[in-house]
């Protein structure tokens, strides 16, 4: 262990070994009451879980049918918190997202003042569905409270009670009456999660469970302020510099301007990601570090962390697409160019479980 590694340890306390063993086994209480519902998707529910451990928001790309809506409902109802889902149409506004201000009446007084009407916008968990299906201005009502966790209306600002995500859904396959979410909205998203077709035997279990006569409820796992507990030993993790660097390397490395990027990127890369994906890196890394029974980061953290950080902050360029490269595919290419070095020393089955079993 190098010695900033060793400072780091130094900082966590009793209490941090203790709150990270709560955080590994919340995090298998939770797999197993989301498992009473949703069958596979364990990669689609663990990054869901570490986007809402490290403080972010989180959008769920697939087809329809692929239980995006039902997971995130259900996911809801573990952790006890308050959920609105709003679905997305072509005609919503964005007062009916956020709230509108209206003329309330005092009956004692008859004076007459506005009075706000908050919107759905303030739960806990949003549902925001098929996000990509209401135009760009409505998209937009969801910036400052993706961002900010507040909302501005007349003049005030509203606070909206921690904490706060939006988990989107989006349908990648229909054109008709979609409006694709801009750049600055999509940064904003932790994760893009991919959802796919389930395996054989899961379909099988899928058909199965819904084809017959039952009813599952599923328990309550964790409050609002185990999760906010959660976020904050989250953060406390500790990160070696040279795990830093290698965050650091990876997404300069996707920027074409860079005197670093190699070639695969000046050939196929349109645009690539900014400081807020080292950010997200660093985050899911610490999140995932803590699911897994550790308490630092390993390269492994970050690699596994690097699709749905990335994936919809590198755009490839229409060349790149005609040669069949996808986002997934050239920041996986980049990965394995970029040298492990001293990193390797600090693969997850090389690193002490320092929570025990």
């Amino acid at each position: 262990m190098s010695d900033s590694d060793s400072a780091a340890q130094a900082d966590l306390t009793p209490s941090d070994i203790d709150a990270a063993k709560r955080v590994r086994d919340a995090h298998a209480a939770l797999r197993a009451e989301l498992g009473k519902v949703i069958v596979g998707l364990d990669d689609v529910i663990d990054q869901l879980l570490i986007s809402i451990f490290a403080r972010g928001h989180c959008l769920l790309v697939g087809v329809p049918g692929l239980a995006k809506t039902l997971l995130i409902s259900t996911v809801a109802q573990t952790l006890s918190l308050s959920f609105n889902r709003i679905q997305f149409t072509p005609d919503l506004m964005p007062a009916d997202i956020t709230g509108t201000e209206v003329i309330q009446e005092d009956k004692t007084t008859g004076q007459r003042g506005f009075k706000f009407i908050h919107g759905p916008i303030f739960a806990n968990v949003i549902l925001a569905d098929e996000i990509n299906r209401t135009p760009p201005k409505t998209q937009a009502a969801l910036l400052e409270a993706m961002q900010e966790r507040q909302v501005s209306a007349g003049g005030k600002k509203h606070v909206l009670e921690p904490p706060f995500f939006v988990l989107a859904t989006q349908n990648p396959i229909e054109q008709e009456g979609t409006y694709p979410l801009p750049e600055a909205q999509l940064d904003r998203f932790m994760f893009l999660v991919k959802v796919e077709y389930p395996s054989l035997e899961e379909e099988l279990r899928i058909v199965e469970m819904t084809t017959r006569p039952m009813v599952t409820k599923v328990q309550q796992v964790l409050t609002g302020k185990d999760i906010m507990e959660i976020q904050d030993i989250v953060r406390r993790v500790p990160i070696s510099e040279h795990v830093v660097r290698y965050v650091l390397q990876l997404v300069r490395s996707t920027r074409v301007d860079d005197e670093n990027a190699p070639d695969l990127v000046r050939q196929r890369v349109a645009w690539g990601a900014g400081p807020r994906a080292s950010q997200f890196l660093i985050l899911g890394a610490k999140a995932r570090a803590l699911l897994h029974g550790r308490l630092y980061v390993s390269i492994e953290d970050v690699q596994k962390v690097a699709l749905p950080v990335l994936r919809h902050r590198v755009l490839t360029t229409y060349g790149a697409e005609a040669e069949g490269y996808t986002s997934d595919r050239l920041i996986q290419e980049l990965m394995d160019l970029i040298p492990a070095g001293k990193n390797e020393a600090l693969r997850d089955d090389r690193l002490p479980n320092v929570l025990g079993s």
